[in-house]
């Protein structure tokens, strides 16, 4: 069992940034591929970004170049920093998590994680 706690979401202008924090406990987090997701009032869950056991990283064709994820091991933390934001970048971000053996794996959906948290409100407004 895994358990992960999301930080950092907040209000800001577009053009600004955050910096999204996905702490995890109970694991060792290494073994697991880590996945940011986020939910708008009234549309269905999207895949944000993704990041595998070594650091090989995927992202939504709609945040590609604005947003970067990143994990730091020794704290069992996974990071979403995003820049530029958008109003339409507006929702509920949750990340995910999934042991695995394979270097190389990392999800684009629901169903290919494991573990959830609760989630962080992210408001840009314009």
């Amino acid at each position: 069992q895994v358990q992960l706690v999301e930080s950092g979401g907040g209000w800001v202008q577009a053009g600004g940034s955050l910096r999204l924090s996905c702490a995890a406990s109970g694991r060792t987090f290494s073994g697991y591929v880590v996945g940011w997701f986020r939910q708008a009032p009234g549309k269905e869950r999207e895949f944000v970004a993704a990041i595998s056991r070594t650091g090989n990283t995927f992202y939504a064709d709609s945040v590609k170049g604005r947003f970067a994820i990143s994990r730091d091991n020794a704290k069992n933390t996974v990071y979403l920093q995003m820049n530029s934001l958008k109003p339409e970048d507006t929702a509920v971000y949750s990340c995910a998590a999934k042991y695995t053996r394979y270097n190389a794996a990392f999800g684009i959906t629901n169903h290919d994680y494991d573990y959830w948290g609760q989630g962080t409100q992210v408001t840009v407004s314009s």
